[in-house]
Formats: structure tokens, C-alpha cells, sequence
């Protein structure tokens, strides 16, 4: 009786078959669990770690910009002044020469001379 309930046929152990294959099949399923969740894990591991490394990017990428906007903002800030420098000794320039004529009554010599009698 107790080689019935452990094997279907006392010849070629049907029953301890069945069961080993049985015992193999779930530990088989337990690794593919363990290795599905193992890559699932490092999977979003790996996402995580490029997100962060795509913003570090963007990141890195609008500080430059942010960089060359100050650059350029300052050289047209300076070039602004050096303009509003030369307006200025122009415009001096000009009061000088205007002031010379009047002093002297004379009319400036340089012109059209198209205009000129």
C-alpha cells in the first residue's frame, strides 16, 4: 500500500516522476520570477539614471545659453557706450566749429558746390 500511494506503477515509478517534474517545473517558474523582477528592477534603475543624466544635460545646456546671453547683453551694452561716446565728441566737435564761425563770420567752406556762387 505505501508503494501504491507513492508510485502508480511499482516497475517504473510513474507517480515520483510526475512529481519530481513537478518540483522542477516550480523551481524553474521561481527563477523566471526572480529573474523578471531582478530586470525589472535594474530596468528602472537604468530609466532613472538616464532621466537624471538628460537633465543634468538640459541643465548644463541652458546655463551655457543663459552664459551667452549675458555675453552678448554686455558687448551690446559696451558698444551702445562707446556710440553714445562718439555722439558725444561729435556733437562737441560740431558746437567747436559752429562756435569758430560765429566768432569769425565766416560761412563753413566745405559744402556742395553745386550750391556755392
Amino acid at each position: 500500500m505505501i508503494q501504491e500511494s507513492w508510485n502508480c506503477c511499482p516497475v517504473c515509478g510513474y507517480l515520483a516522476s510526475i512529481k519530481c517534474e513537478n518540483r522542477s517545473q516550480k523551481k524553474l517558474s521561481t527563477i523566471t520570477s526572480w529573474e523578471n523582477s531582478k530586470k525589472a528592477t535594474l530596468e528602472a534603475e537604468l530609466k532613472m539614471i538616464e532621466q537624471e543624466k538628460i537633465e543634468n544635460q538640459k541643465a548644463e545646456y541652458a546655463e551655457k545659453m543663459k552664459n551667452k546671453i549675458a555675453m552678448i547683453h554686455k558687448a551690446a551694452e559696451e558698444k551702445r557706450i562707446l556710440v553714445e561716446a562718439k555722439r558725444g565728441e561729435e556733437l562737441l566737435k560740431a558746437e567747436e566749429t559752429a562756435a569758430k564761425y560765429r566768432a569769425t563770420g565766416q560761412a563753413p567752406k566745405k559744402g556742395f558746390s553745386c550750391f556755392s556762387a
